[in-house]
């Protein structure tokens, strides 16, 4: 039996640091261990990181050689924002004349608050003259003598001229201080959020600088040869030298390694993402084959960091029971955790002996409707875990399974309560529980504009059961719980695509500018060990703020899945018959590369022209590509430029908003090129050519149209 190597993902919580193996050809888990996260260590979260990756290697037989891919998410710099544990910083404002009035008020980010009491710790120096070396040494040394640790430059419009910036790093650079200027941070325009966002990011580096350091040391010394990863908060990984530039990027990037593995494990293309905990469930959007993100807030202002566009609710698997006048209120935000209690369900049946329910307070200040049992064996929370198991919602096998028998006895004493019976009070729990988790799903839906019909809910995390399959029946929508969902986080960062977004504000931009900021995000990926035949870029560009936005992805290798498991036509015309919501017979084959298959069929409505809805299924079965309406054309590399000029200006629409190029995705070889960001025509087909440069000319090429409306 061939072994194939590993890929590693660890994921660094609060609490305990979770590791996994899986298959690099695969993709199946091969091994998971869990050890408390090492806060307390003279090394800090690195001697946990490695600690969990030696037992694993042991666990699973492997050796340090057998790892392909090796990353890690850690929650350390939420952390340190959270705690208020920071570096000093120096911040140089530079400018002259009008100039240095915005960049004087910069003064102001002192006012920061970090924790309940705790400001941000930041010294700030004025530069009249980046050049006159003898100022910036005198700025430098005010800053240093208050407590600055590391330093920051910002000058007005650094993002089209850098040049004042990057004099005064160069002659600070001395002084042995780690530095960063607000240009390298981002290149957005906006002076005060540009230097905030590049301010947040210098306080945390030396802390993150030196747990780089000590990991990367760690992971060499115990001979791993692949390059370490570390997850970013949009759901992508970033090499370590990156992240040591940009460790704000980590931040939030907890909840991103849970959607990445929903994203590359479970294959959603479309859909709604819940990661359950035992107090809370995070729910964020996959639309298209991508995570939804956009800019976050920290520290209760706005930034130009990209994160994950996640929304937290306060239900989870051990929300405690509410209940009032003879009916379910509520359930949470008290958990069973915080309560200090064991889950009722959990317990045997003799433990249960002798149920009675009774309400209390689980903290002080609390209202006292909380359900709790006295029993034999002592006092038990009831839980959505409990009622997830009693209405028998929880597969066998999963992490948040139970003995049916004691469920029932843990939720007898609720329903005669209720005066109902035990599956219409479980009802009631989840009814209740999921309540607001509906809305805020309907809501990020509706933002998102998700297709309904092809929309999944998928579940992970402990708690998973509890809410996720519930929902989904009360939402009319197709849901289900991940594989290995106790583990989704560290799977997901195991499986992540090097990412890279670059930015730029461009009015007016040109083919050449767009194609430009596009090249810059490809090279950055491959930079960072992407390679480069595995690299996909996606090009956005905003008329209305006229921000040119590249997002880049690619593996680290090229993927060579194991063939053996893949879904023969019949099985792929299944799916595609299910996503269409048609007739097998109705479904037709309108195209094929050797990596996908399109589906189309036709949707007839009452004096209307009829839908002709499109999906594409790549090799293993999975729906890839919602297309609502499409055109769907089959061409080849050298005809296509022609080909694609006629499609487009045939789909362009007119309107009261302006021309709109049509939605453009190409399927080349075994990639869908995504070009939907792109308005203009001329753009677009630019971008278009760029896709096929470097290709045989009889290659075939699949396009796929969608009109905008």
């Amino acid at each position: 039996m061939t072994t194939h190597r590993i890929r590693v993902g660890i994921d660094v919580g609060g609490t305990f640091t979770d590791a996994v193996a899986v298959d690099s050809a695969t993709l199946e888990l091969v091994g998971q261990v869990k050890v408390p996260t090492s806060h307390h260590h003279e090394d800090g979260v690195a001697h946990g990181i490695v600690e969990a990756l030696d037992r694993l290697l042991k666990e699973t037989g492997r050796a340090a050689e057998d790892v392909a891919f090796l990353a890690h998410g850690t929650t350390q710099a939420t952390n340190a924002l959270l705690e208020g544990d920071v570096a000093p910083v120096g911040l140089l404002g530079i400018g002259t004349g009008p100039g240095a009035v915005p960049t004087r008020r910069l003064a102001g980010l002192a006012h920061l608050e970090l924790a309940p009491g705790k400001r941000l710790p930041l010294h700030y120096a004025h530069i009249a003259e980046p050049d006159d070396a003898a100022a910036v040494r005198t700025a430098v040394e005010q800053v240093r003598k208050q407590g600055a640790e590391v330093l920051v430059a910002s000058e007005p419009f650094s993002v089209d001229v850098p040049a004042g910036e990057e004099a005064v790093l160069a002659e600070a650079a001395a002084y042995g201080l780690p530095m960063t200027a607000a240009h390298q941070i981002t290149s957005l325009y906006g002076l005060r959020k540009r230097t905030r966002t590049a301010v947040v990011n210098a306080a945390i580096l030396p802390k993150m600088l030196a747990t780089a350091d000590l990991v990367d040391s760690s992971i060499a010394s115990a001979g791993v040869s692949s390059p370490l990863m570390v997850m970013r908060c949009d759901g992508g990984v970033m090499s370590l030298d990156e992240m040591r530039r940009r460790p704000l990027l980590t931040v939030l990037s907890g909840p991103a390694a849970g959607v990445a593995g929903a994203l590359m494990q479970e294959r959603v293309s479309e859909g709604v993402f819940l990661e359950t905990g035992g107090t809370s469930t995070d729910i964020s959007v996959i639309r298209r084959g991508k995570v939804a993100v956009r800019h976050a807030t920290i520290l209760g202002k706005p930034s130009y960091l990209s994160a994950l566009d996640v929304r937290t609710v306060g239900v989870g698997g051990g929300s405690m029971v509410r209940v009032g006048a003879g009916k379910v209120t509520a359930a949470g935000p008290r958990s069973a955790h915080i309560a200090g209690l064991p889950y009722a369900c959990y317990a045997t049946p003799a433990d249960l002996a002798g149920a009675e329910l009774t309400t209390v307070s689980p903290l002080d200040g609390d209202p006292a409707d909380y359900a709790v049992l006295d029993a034999a064996g002592g006092r038990y929370a009831v839980t959505m875990t409990c009622a997830a198991n009693a209405l028998g919602r929880v597969p066998e096998g999963d992490f948040a399974a139970c003995d049916p028998a004691s469920a029932r006895l843990a939720l007898q004493p609720l329903a005669d309560a209720l005066g109902t019976d035990i599956a219409g009070a479980a009802t009631q729990v989840l009814d209740a529980g999921i309540r607001e988790v509906h809305k805020t799903v309907d809501t990020m839906i509706r933002d998102y504009r998700l297709d309904k019909d092809a929309a999944l809910l998928v579940g992970g995390g402990g708690g998973a059961a509890a809410v996720t399959p519930h929902l989904a029946a009360a939402a009319g929508l197709t849901g289900r719980i991940a594989a290995n969902a106790e583990v989704i986080s560290p799977i997901g960062v195991a499986l992540a695509l090097v990412r890279e977004q670059v930015e730029r504000i461009i009015p007016g931009a040109t083919q050449e500018q767009i194609l430009g900021v596009r090249n810059e995000a490809d090279a950055a990926v491959v930079e960072q060990g992407a390679a480069p035949a595995a690299v996909e870029v996606e090009v956005t560009v905003d008329p209305q703020t006229n921000t040119v936005r590249a997002i880049a992805t690619g593996a680290t290798e090229l993927r060579t899945q194991d063939r053996a498991h893949r879904a023969d036509a019949a099985e792929r015309l299944t799916e595609a018959a299910a996503s269409l919501k048609s007739p097998e017979a109705a479904v037709e084959v309108l195209a094929s590369t050797p990596a996908h298959t399109v589906y189309g069929a036709q949707r007839r409505r009452r004096f209307r022209k009829p839908l002709h809805p499109v999906r594409v299924l790549d090799a293993d079965g999975v729906v890839r590509l919602h297309a609502a309406d499409a055109r769907v054309t089959v061409t080849t590399v050298g005809e296509a430029p022609e080909v694609l000029a006629e499609l487009v200006r045939h789909a362009t629409s007119y309107g009261d908003g302006g021309v709109r190029a049509p939605a453009l995705r190409l399927l080349l070889g075994s990639r869908i090129a995504d070009l939907s960001g792109v308005l203009e025509a001329d753009p677009l087909l630019a971008l278009a050519r760029s896709e096929l440069r470097a290709r045989a000319a009889d290659e075939p090429v699949v396009a796929v149209v969608e009109v905008r409306t």
